[in-house]
């Protein structure tokens, strides 16, 4: 057994025991790092250096840099060199750099007893690349199509709508409040507008037709069953479809650009839960008012028409309107009304989510939303009329 001494405890201890050296680092580390690492003289190929760190207090990027050092300085003299009672931290830091030690020399491993312990190794070379004509031909990955993207989108909202009925959502009352403001009490007046100026333009239309016959005084009938089955819920979910589905897909459509949704996914919080269903579920619970004031607007835009147009009198055409109006009519316009609404809401909820990450792709997103909204509108009435009709409601 020989051992080199250290220069006034600054610098590692080398002993020699049998074939192998032990390294003993000092409690603050090896001064003058920078310096190139001196090895002892009679260190053979074939050696294996244990750095033994049992007294070091402190480490740092320096000490790490000087053992990487050292390992390379090994490794050309044929040596290894093992690392297993340092620090954790620092074996982690050292393991990044991996130096070559045994994958470059056979021989060396052979010549260990104890290949189990830790070494510092590189990782092996890269195979040789393939020539083009070796190489597989490349598999074409088929993008999922928008059916199929509207169809997924649908499921994971149905989803959670279950997980929210059984108290397991993660939405907050709060985000459902905020779009009530603003999709509710905004959208009235709008909706009050264009209802009573469509059942004004009945009450005309309607009255023109029916003058023929004389059968004026069901004019009444026409504009209410008109108003209440099909119209209010029809324009309530065309305004929202250009006021508020277009909102719904700028803001998620801007979130997507600006990588907050990846951020929401990042953190768990699942997006249908805390963006989606917040939206459609306030929605929701709007439509029936908006529904009911735009058929009363409706009803009543159309009572100056039948009155100074076509001759009938106030009472009889709100007694008329009170004799048409049936539960039917009511359940039928409430159903394809909150239909509506909510396919608006959904159709500005995909988009939004399915939009690029720039300013374009916003643009093209809300105009989107509003295209299919109304497709969607359009199909639903078009669908559900023919249902309802043929089974006799």
């Amino acid at each position: 057994m020989s051992a080199v001494a250290a220069d006034a405890g600054l610098q590692p201890a080398w002993r020699h025991i049998g074939p192998h050296w032990t390294l003993t680092l000092p409690a603050a580390g090896p001064g003058q790092r920078g310096e190139a690492t001196a090895l002892p003289r009679d260190l053979a190929a074939g050696a294996r250096v244990v750095v033994d760190g049992a007294a070091l207090q402190a480490w740092d990027a320096a000490l790490a840099a000087w053992l990487f050092e050292l390992a390379e300085a090994l490794r050309q003299r044929g040596a290894a060199l093992q690392t297993e009672t340092l620090p954790a931290g620092l074996q982690a830091v050292l393991a990044l750099a991996q130096p070559t030690v045994l994958a470059d020399n056979p021989a060396l491993a052979d010549a260990m007893p104890n290949a189990d312990l830790p070494v510092l190794q590189r990782a092996a070379d890269p195979p040789a690349p393939q020539r083009a004509a070796d190489q597989p031909a490349p598999q074409r990955v088929r993008a999922p199509s928008q059916a199929a993207i509207t169809v997924a989108f649908f499921g994971e909202v149905l989803l959670a709508l279950v997980r929210w009925l059984r108290g397991r959502s993660a939405m907050r009352g709060a985000d459902v409040l905020q779009q009530l403001d603003l999709t509710g009490p905004r959208s009235l007046p709008i909706v009050l507008l264009s209802c009573a100026l469509i059942g004004l333009m009945l009450a005309y239309m309607g009255g023109a037709q029916l003058g023929r016959i004389g059968a004026q005084n069901f004019l009444a009938d026409v504009v209410t069953v008109g108003m209440v089955r099909e119209l209010a819920g029809m324009m309530t979910g065309i305004i929202l479809a250009g006021r508020v589905g277009s909102a719904f897909a700028a803001q998620l459509a801007t979130m997507k650009a600006g990588e907050e949704i990846d951020a929401l996914r990042v953190l768990g919080v699942d997006p249908i839960s805390h963006l989606v269903l917040p939206r459609l579920l306030a929605l929701m619970l709007v439509a029936p008012v908006l529904i009911a004031f735009g058929a009363v607007a409706g009803v009543l835009a159309g009572w100056p028409a039948a009155v100074g147009a076509y001759g009938v009198t106030t009472a009889e055409y709100f007694n008329q309107c009170l004799r048409a109006l049936s539960f039917t009519h009511l359940w039928i316009g409430l159903f394809k009304g909150m239909l509506y609404v909510a396919l608006v809401a959904l159709a500005g909820c995909r988009e939004g989510l399915q939009a690029g990450r720039s300013a374009q792709a916003v643009g093209a997103a809300t105009t989107s939303a509003v295209v299919k909204g109304l497709l969607w509108i359009v199909a639903a009435a078009c669908g559900t009329t023919v249902i309802f009709t043929s089974l006799g409601y």
